[in-house]
């Protein structure tokens, strides 16, 4: 009686290193180094390579464990944000930032695996342009000197006491469109689990510079209205 095939998820393993476009070093440096020939190495580390899948499914863990944490955090960032407490804020943004990194280290045994496995991560990942906001898109904030210059401080007064309403609701609108922004664009880098590291890198940036500019806000508004 011939010996059964070896499979690994229901392949055969000729069939998965056939169809592969995956190298014998790379598959070595992904189960460990074995003598001999490509399927003889397979077949004869299948415990390895069992291992090794369990490593795929737990990666899938950490993304779907970074999606749910994130989610989490981008409540607590939009709630921080509203409150306008920058700390806070801060401190989620780097909450996110550690989640993204343990994400990252799972990027080469899920590349190789995938591959291996035939499976083309293009179509596994959602790919979505990353939305950007600059300062340039905000509402402009109305100048107390208006179309002309003034005689005397209290006609300057008068001005300001004028476009004190308008004032605070361009700096409120301002505010309130960045926080905004930020929190989508995190939020969007979080239903993918920080899966696809590009739009993961794009978002971060993105979400950082967001930061930024919300804070430029905050001082902005403090010095027009104290």
């Amino acid at each position: 009686m011939g010996s059964r095939p070896t499979t690994v998820g229901g392949q055969r393993v000729e069939e998965l290193l056939e169809a592969a476009s995956v190298s014998v070093s790379e598959l070595t440096g992904a189960v460990g180094g074995f003598e001999g020939d490509a399927v003889s190495m397979v077949r004869s580390s299948i415990h390895t390579a069992a291992r090794v899948f369990a490593e795929l499914d737990a990666c899938d863990a950490v993304i779907d464990k970074a999606a749910e944490s994130g989610a989490d955090s981008a409540d607590r960032l939009r709630a921080a944000l509203a409150a306008e407490t920058v700390a806070p804020a801060a401190a989620e943004l780097a909450s996110l930032d550690a989640m993204i990194e343990d994400v990252r280290r799972c990027d080469e045994p899920r590349r190789l695996l995938n591959r291996l496995l035939g499976r083309d991560e293009s179509d596994i990942l959602e790919r979505t342009p990353v939305a950007r906001l600059t300062a340039a898109e905000l509402p402009e904030i109305p100048s107390s000197y208006g179309d002309g210059a003034y005689a005397d401080l209290m006609a300057m007064a008068d001005r300001e006491a004028e476009l004190a309403p308008r004032l605070a609701a361009a700096h409120a609108e301002r505010i309130t469109r960045v926080r905004t922004h930020l929190v989508a664009v995190v939020r969007q880098a979080v239903r993918t689990g920080f899966a696809d590291a590009a739009f993961t890198r794009e978002s971060v940036e993105e979400a950082h510079g967001a930061f930024e500019l919300w804070q430029r806000c905050l001082r902005e508004r403090h010095r027009s209205l104290g």
